[in-house]
């Protein structure tokens, strides 16, 4: 299946149904009278996170998304039928926005989310309606209102516990099959990877999701290479596993490379925790890896891990490490919720303390 992230669709809601005029007209009945249905609501148009997909790319090849228009009211008092809506139904992680492409309508994360984007015409008055003790014989009705017409784009941000970032041919992909059941492509050239993959890792009988993304290069900020186009899969991660490649003759310079397109993309992800690691450390002997390693630590400014993929010396290390910063970050986010959920005073009854 092909991965696609980003869509673009018209979306409509539909029209309400007409009033309606009519009169009773039984033989028995005196007098009579107006007896016209209201016309039927439009059908919203609503998009819907759902499990399963990973993809936008059903967007691709259908991009006019309609409601049903409403029915118009008859006589006798019939009310027009609702017109049906129209599911949107999109990857969990999906971003809704507007035609500018920067203002954010929704952010579905979580299974069920439901959002409407664009609501149906309400439905016209019947006759019946403007019945009154001095207009007893009403010959007027009101039209549906119209639907509501407008341009959106779907950006979708996978979900992850944490990220991979690095240079191309820093390993990422090789961790990644290594330590999970994805099966990403591994060669030994540069932007094997073209889409990012998600994986799912475990240790100590604890599993969390990894995203692997295509590697960055200097300049990816300003669109070199394959950009910055998808640093967004990775702002949602509670933590960035950074894989330096230690076989590329000066690794502190690509340390430095990556975190500075960090620092150029935002949202944050600079300050995000990271876990460094110096990566094919199977190719190095003793003296080698003493001297890289001290030296990554200087440039670093932190602790530094060795790891090498191929031969699975340190990846338990290096996954032990990114579950303590996705349990922390958790914690975090659950104290941060707890806060907000207090009421004004600071604490839980709500009684005011100095």
């Amino acid at each position: 299946m092909k991965f696609l992230d980003l869509a673009k669709v018209q979306i409509r809601s539909g029209s309400g149904g007409n009033g309606c005029i009519s009169f009773r007209r039984e033989k028995f009945i005196e007098y009579g009278g107006p007896n016209g249905g209201d016309g039927g609501n439009g059908g919203n148009v609503i998009a819907e996170a759902v499990e399963g997909l990973n993809t936008l790319i059903d967007f691709r090849y259908q991009q006019h998304f309609f409601a049903q228009n409403g029915k118009a009211g008859q006589g006798s008092q019939r009310t027009g039928a609702t017109g049906d809506d129209i599911v949107l139904r999109v990857p969990v992680g999906t971003e809704i926005l507007d035609e500018d492409e920067e203002t954010l309508i929704a952010d579905l994360t979580a299974p069920g989310d439901r959002v409407v984007l664009a609501e149906g015409g309400n439905g016209g008055w019947g006759n019946l309606h403007f019945k009154s003790a001095t207009n007893q014989a009403p010959r007027r009705a009101n039209a549906g209102q119209p639907g509501v017409e407008r341009t959106i784009w779907l950006r979708l941000k996978l979900i992850a516990d944490a990220g991979l970032v690095g240079l191309p041919n820093a390993g990422k992909s090789t961790f990644l099959a290594a330590t999970s059941n994805a099966r990403p492509k591994i060669a030994d050239y540069p932007f094997t990877t073209l889409a990012p993959n998600l994986g799912v890792v475990g240790v100590d009988d604890v599993e969390f999701v990894v995203a692997d993304i295509p590697g960055l290069i200097e300049g990816a900020s300003e669109g070199r290479g394959l950009g910055d186009m998808f640093l967004g899969h990775i702002e949602r991660c509670a933590v960035l596993l950074h894989l330096v490649d230690g076989t590329s003759g000066d690794p502190m310079a690509d340390y430095r490379t990556i975190t500075a397109e960090l620092e150029s993309y935002g949202a944050g992800l600079a300050d995000k925790p990271r876990v460094t690691v110096l990566n094919k450390c199977d190719t190095m002997d003793d003296e080698e890896r003493a001297f890289l390693l001290e030296e990554m630590r200087a440039a670093a400014g932190g602790e530094v891990m060795l790891m090498s993929g191929v031969t699975g010396e340190g990846t338990q290390e290096v996954l032990r490490a990114l579950r303590r910063q996705i349990d922390d970050g958790r914690l975090r986010r659950k104290a941060a919720d707890e806060a907000a959920d207090l009421p004004e005073g600071g604490t839980e009854e709500g009684t005011w303390q100095p």
